[in-house]
């Protein structure tokens, strides 16, 4: 039986023989693409060429891309884990024509691959062909019906409709009509009760999907109309796992030794058994087998978990894998990493990134589970009083309790249904999505980037990029947009040359002007949509046709530039003086600072920060020159080059080297000719912020040397307050040990305060309707004496109890109203409801707190003394 290994290689191999330059997979979280978050099919990394921006590598390419498949369109998350061959990241093998071979060559290499490499069954083979969509205008595909019919029976080619059989990218852009070739592996007896072709594109576990040939010959414009693309390209994608299935005689993608190795290690960790069933047990067995692949290789790409974009669906992975083993396989403590080592193994010699990178991935993943199991812990309590209230209310679950729930503490909604189901209680569902709606509309109106189609002026490639040498340039308006974002309008532009810099690799994209004999218009940003270079503008010059010249914001520039070749001497510092593990995983750089994040394990202390700055200033000093060289990647990577994980990189890179035994690094970034300009480098926090991760604040030049001024302001304002003492340090060392004293004195006088008010209180406690009240009025400097007060009286306090307490302090009325556990219960009310309906009305506040202990500070204390008749009234 073939391994998966040799499956994925046959394929490349197979269309290496035919012409193919095979490549390496694109990193799985995308950059420069507005329209999607992750890579979610193997043409992604060429859409630029299929819009004819750039030309491609070669006429001929095929690979295996690393997808992730979690939200927009392409989303099968909830169908993880439940059927046999759904995935979140799964390995898309493919074959790439640009402008080369067509329909003919790719039916029939999809063909001889299949049945003869792979000797798939020609008799379980099915082909679906598009048949054409009357209301778009769109011809049937009779050329792909032709093509199949040389090598199958007529009966095997199926019809296909727009939506099985016309592939689109998203809701622009390029696509086509494709033809998919299906296969049936039921058993024969079940083959000849029912004709395998009846089953196509039905859903059936066993007759699936295994390969997609995309035809791209159109272009999908805003207003919905197709445009023929410059060229026509094929594009084709087969999914590893379902190809490793079938070759492997399995029902399921989970039984192939893709996930069979971490299946066997998380029954060996959790000590329970997976028997291959629809049990919740096993759907969580292959949860964990496919999540943790999808977390693993979007982290080693650098995307990091956090709580918006593509941070925010890597976490919601990560806590889906959670709640499964926590519910399903009772297993309490982190367990995503400790699978961590044998993922990284059995994908060494194909994406070694998750090696190189094993022990800071293990350590992201593990604090990543650590907190969302103390949330659980924490969310399990919340639920414990939502279902307390529910029981009060015909045994449902609020539904905008249940999503504040998942809002705040992260827990999953189909976890809170699980919980209430056992405890006999429903869950508002429409409430529950009520509320998602809502969350979804406002986060949708905050990003959505509403673009008109482009007005195309001349027809051009690509944009000239001359500005690494040139800060102006004479240029003219190939193309431009309008774009409205959260209700205001603004123009992309792209020039046929350009000298500004478009925001990558962590600088900031350059300003600056186009100017014509009659006009000029600032030019607010510059970005890289597909690998094109877009001027952002406030308006249209009133003549799109004039010549311009396009002139950079040169001053900013160069404090840009700066603070970039900064980032470059901070980096190789940081390696020095911390170790070799340390890795870049991000950076902001702009005119006024830099920020850089990079992978290490503990807080960097001030002597090995002060010892990083001196070494940054050291090599300024010295003003080295900074080389720059275009070399091929190989010849770059072996004289030491420092490549990023997670970026892209073509055959020709860049190299920027400061000193050839201290910085060497891949970079399209702009830098300053020799590091002696950048005067001054200081640093001004440290802090982590990810697990494993910590960043840098630093200035450089100008922004530095402002720095510094205003920490000398500073150091003479302390000074002056002080008196001017000859060693400051020392003054400010009295002070702190004179103001520990006055607190321990003044915490002193405050017990002994409290004491006498206790006192007080218990001999004025009064009964009212069989409960105790004690309702007064007291002198104390602090909002929070009136807490500790209730404390005290809490362990002299027995049965029924009520204390409400005020105090004016400065003016301002403040409030605290304690009560006994016995009264809620018999009354049907606490202390949070009292103080917001009873209490801070009367003094125009607010409050709250908890059951028996709530508080409450308002405007109005002329109303002190109502408060305790309003209480005496309700008791």
């Amino acid at each position: 039986m073939l391994t998966s290994a040799e499956i994925r290689q046959q394929f490349l191999d197979f269309f290496a023989s035919k012409g193919h330059k095979i490549v390496p997979s694109a990193p799985i979280v995308l950059k420069n693409d507005p329209t999607l978050l992750f890579t979610n099919a193997g043409m992604n990394q060429f859409k630029d060429v299929f819009l004819g921006i750039v030309p491609p590598a070669a006429p001929r390419v095929a690979d295996t891309q690393k997808c992730l498949r979690v939200s927009g369109k392409h989303n099968d998350l909830e169908e993880v884990g439940v059927d046999t061959y759904h995935h979140t990241m799964f390995e898309m093998l493919g074959n790439w024509s640009f402008g080369d071979y067509f329909k003919a060559e790719a039916i029939a290499w999809s063909w001889e691959l299949l049945t003869e490499v792979y000797k798939i069954d020609k008799d379980r083979l099915y082909v679906t062909v598009f048949q054409g969509d009357e209301a778009e205008g769109l011809p049937e595909d009779i050329d792909a019906k032709a093509e199949w019919s040389k090598w199958i029976s007529p009966e095997r080619i199926l019809p296909g409709n727009k939506k099985d059989n016309f592939w689109e990218m998203g809701d622009t852009g390029p696509c086509g009509p494709c033809t998919e070739i299906h296969i049936d592996c039921r058993n024969n007896e079940e083959r000849q009760t029912t004709d395998g072709k009846l089953l196509v594109n039905k859903d059936h576990p066993q007759v699936i999907e295994i390969w997609n040939n995309v035809f791209i010959q159109y272009n999908r414009l805003k207003n919905g109309k197709l445009e023929p693309l410059p060229a026509k390209h094929v594009d084709t994608g087969m999914g590893l796992e379902r190809l490793v299935r079938v070759l492997q005689n399995k029902n399921s993608n989970y039984d192939t030794d893709l996930f069979t190795p971490t299946i066997h290690l998380t029954e060996k960790i959790t000590h329970q058994q997976y028997t291959n069933t629809q049990s919740k047990q096993d759907i969580a067995f292959r949860v964990i087998a496919d999540h943790i692949r999808a977390i693993a290789f979007t982290i080693a790409d650098g995307q990091l978990p956090s709580n918006n974009g593509a941070g925010y669906v890597i976490r919601r992975i990560l806590r889906r894998a959670v709640r499964y083993y926590f519910s399903y396989l009772q297993y309490k403590q982190p367990l995503l990493f400790q699978l961590l080592p044998s993922l990284a193994k059995q994908f060494e010699n194909v994406f070694p990134e998750l090696q190189q990178q094993i022990d800071f991935i293990v350590k992201v993943i593990k604090e990543e589970e650590e907190a969302f199991l103390r949330t659980l812990d924490k969310g399990l309590k919340k639920m414990d009083e939502l279902m307390q209230q529910a029981q009060k209310n015909n045994a449902v679950v609020d539904g905008k309790n249940a999503f504040e729930l998942f809002d705040t503490y992260g827990f999953p909604i189909d976890l809170t249904k699980l919980i209430a189901a056992e405890n006999n209680l429903q869950v508002d569902d429409a409430g529950f999505e009520a509320e998602m709606q809502q969350q979804k509309n406002r986060s949708r109106a905050a990003a959505t980037v509403d673009a008109d189609d482009w007005v195309v002026l001349q027809p051009q490639a690509f944009t000239e990029f001359v500005g690494y040498d040139t800060y102006n340039i004479e240029t003219q308006i190939v193309q431009y947009r309008k774009i409205t974002t959260k209700g205001k309008n603004a123009y992309q532009i792209v020039l046929n040359a350009t000298p500004f810099y478009a925001e990558s690799g962590g600088q900031v994209g350059d300003t600056g002007w186009l100017k014509s004999e009659n006009e000029s218009i600032a030019v607010i940003d510059t970005r890289k949509e597909n690998n094109q270079i877009i001027q952002f503008t406030e308006a249209l010059p009133s003549n799109i046709h004039a010549n311009f010249t396009a002139k950079i914001d040169v001053e900013r520039r160069k404090a840009i530039m700066a603070h970039h070749t900064a980032t470059h001497l901070l980096h190789a510092a940081l390696r020095k003086v911390l170790g070799t593990h340390v890795a870049q995983k991000g950076s902001l750089v702009n005119e006024q600072n830099l920020r850089f994040d990079f992978s290490h394990f503990a807080k960097v202390t001030p002597e090995e920060l002060n010892a990083i700055a001196a070494l940054v200033n050291e090599k300024i000093r010295s003003n080295i020159p900074v080389v720059i060289k275009t070399l091929p990647k190989e010849e770059a990577l072996q004289l030491g080059a420092m490549a990023l994980f997670g970026e892209k990189y073509g055959d020709l890179v860049r190299v920027v080297i400061i000193d050839p035994n201290y910085s060497i690094e891949l970079c399209g970034g702009t830098h300053v000719a020799n590091t002696g300009e950048l005067g001054l480098f200081t640093i001004q926090h440290e802090t982590a912020v990810a697990a494993g991760v910590r960043r840098i604040e630093a200035a450089c030049g100008i922004a530095s040397e402002k720095w510094v001024m205003h920490q000398l302001e500073q150091l003479q304002q302390a000074k002056t307050l002080l008196k001017n003492p000859k060693d400051l340090c020392k003054a400010i060392e009295q002070q702190i040990e004179e103001n520990t004293l006055l607190k321990k004195q003044l915490s002193y006088l405050e017990q002994k305060s409290i004491d006498q008010i206790e006192t007080s209180l218990l001999q004025q406690a009064i009964t009212v309707n069989g409960t105790t009240f004690i309702g007064q009025q007291v002198e104390v400097l602090q909002p929070d004496m009136l807490k500790k007060i209730c404390f005290q009286l809490k362990n002299k306090l027995t049965d029924l109890y009520v204390v409400v307490l005020a105090a004016n302090i400065s003016g301002k009325p403040f409030a605290a109203i304690l009560v006994s556990e016995s009264w809620i219960q018999q009354k049907q009310m606490d202390a949070n409801q009292l103080i917001k309906t009873q209490i801070a009305p009367i003094i125009k506040g607010s409050g709250g707190g908890q059951k028996t202990l709530a508080t409450a500070g308002g405007q109005d204390a002329s109303n002190i003394s109502n408060i305790f008749n309003a209480v005496k009234a309700l008791l």
